[in-house]
């Protein structure tokens, strides 16, 4: 130990040694090809209101996460504008707004620490599958518990020493230690802990035991999820967590979340999941993040309310600026009384309790015309083909060492089908579609394809 280690007290001790052992968890979860690692790299700039040395001080114990007026930017496009994350200890929350506006990038920059967090909040951000390797799926999700696995190889170092008939005092005194840390971390029950997750995400008793380069990228997906299941991070970040599961291991993973007593962030376009599991709400809106307590279906109703005051607001602002042009101001000044006026009414609301929190608050702005969420697409009519357009004829396939996914399989399609391809992970759907696009050739019979046919993926 250094001399600076020597001089710190027993807390600084366990602080440093609790951060020490984060820092290994997550330099193995983040490592190329596992769950985590998010490379934000230059693409983004960051900014938000710097903190006091009292509040410095504060968020060395805190167990809430408060960021007031932040903002990202991508490349010069903003993302979020003088926007305030508020995440409490224990709450399970729904991120949700509009695909690209930028809930992915705000868990990554969680998971990043890129803001003020509490250092005693542990995060973890699930987002890839595990590494195609020769560990078991129970073993990858057991060593993902670094602590627990050094302790198991220190002990068995230890026990090691004393059958070679090292029986010295350190020896015993530190195997004690060591059995100890083991019985309180609970790791005895983490193996079948580990398993009925597993269990739970739809690996079957062999499945467990199968090495991870046997499966396919959903199922190594679910066993990402296992992962941070086992491993209880105070703050769990999930993104789309349904997307690579079948409906009964949503059913299993909707039950088991509905328990956690940790805080959980999910992104999700599922709104019966979001419904079950979640009990506020983050609406990411015009570059901002708006709170409500319940669950989804509460959010929509609430939200209809909200939109309703929100299109007052905003005509009584524009009357306002109407009104001041009329009289001989130019847009500019108009916009300008309108904000003085904002401000004069912000300071009116303003009382001595609030007053402390609120005095780094921004100006406010002039509010924007509410807009609806609407996607468009735009398909052009193909100009007609022959059927069939596309198709397989008795292919037979199989991935090296494995068992054939295809034997003797017939498929063709026309210019009118509308075709859904459902059935549970690693049955072979994606191997399918790139037999079908040509991506991969059948070990035997034919891929037929009209030669005008344009494919779109």
């Amino acid at each position: 130990a250094t001399d600076s280690q020597k001089k710190m007290t027993h807390k600084e001790k366990k602080k440093l040694k609790k951060e020490m052992e984060y820092k290994k968890q997550v330099e193995f979860l983040t490592k190329k090809g596992g769950q985590g690692h998010s490379g934000l790299e230059d693409n983004f700039t960051v900014s938000q209101s710097q903190k006091t040395a009292g509040q410095l001080q504060a968020l060395e114990n805190a167990v809430d996460i408060k960021i007031e007026n932040f903002s990202i930017s991508a490349k010069g496009n903003d993302l979020f504008v003088n926007a305030t994350l508020l995440i409490a200890h224990g709450r399970r929350y729904g991120l949700v707004g509009p695909n690209g506006h930028g809930k992915t990038t705000l868990l990554r920059h969680i998971e990043n620490r890129a803001f003020a967090i509490p250092p005693n909040i542990d995060i973890l951000y699930c987002e890839q599958e595990v590494v195609a390797d020769d560990l078991t799926a129970v073993e990858s999700v057991l060593k993902a518990d670094v602590k627990r696995t050094e302790l198991l190889a220190e002990c068995k170092k230890l026990e090691g020493e004393q059958e070679k008939g090292n029986t010295s005092e350190a020896v015993q005194e530190r195997l004690k230690e060591v059995y100890e840390e083991l019985k309180a971390i609970g790791a005895d029950s983490a193996e079948p802990r580990a398993r009925r997750i597993l269990a739970g995400l739809g690996f079957s008793k062999s499945m467990q035991d199968r090495p991870t380069k046997s499966f396919s990228g959903g199922w190594r997906m679910r066993v990402s999820l296992a992962r941070a299941l086992f491993l209880e991070p105070t703050l769990l970040l999930l993104d789309e967590p349904t997307n690579h599961l079948d409906l009964n291991a949503v059913i299993w993973l909707d039950n088991y979340l509905q328990g956690w007593k940790k805080t959980l962030l999910i992104v999700s376009h599922d709104q019966s999941f979001l419904d079950n599991v979640c009990n506020e709400i983050i609406h990411l809106d015009q570059q901002k993040l708006h709170y409500y307590k319940g669950n989804y279906s509460m959010f929509k109703k609430m939200y209809v309310q909200k939109r309703k005051e929100m299109n007052k607001e905003y005509e009584k602002q524009e009357k306002r600026i109407k009104e001041l042009k009329s009289h001989g101001q130019s847009k500019k000044q108009a916009e300008k009384k309108t904000k003085e006026a904002l401000t004069r009414k912000q300071e009116k609301n303003r009382n001595s309790k609030m007053q402390k929190n609120e005095e780094d608050r921004p100006p406010p702005e002039l509010l924007q015309k509410p807009k609806d969420y609407i996607v468009k697409f735009s398909f052009p009519d193909p100009p007609p083909l022959q059927p069939p357009i596309l198709g397989l004829h008795n292919v037979n396939f199989a991935y090296p060492g494995q068992k054939p996914l295809f034997v003797k399989c017939d498929f063709g399609i026309d210019l009118s089908s509308r075709v859904a391809i459902v059935g549970p992970n690693g049955v072979g759907k994606s191997t399918f579609l790139n037999l079908l696009t040509g991506d991969l050739a059948p070990q035997q019979g034919d891929h037929r394809k009209n030669h005008r046919l344009r494919i779109g993926k």
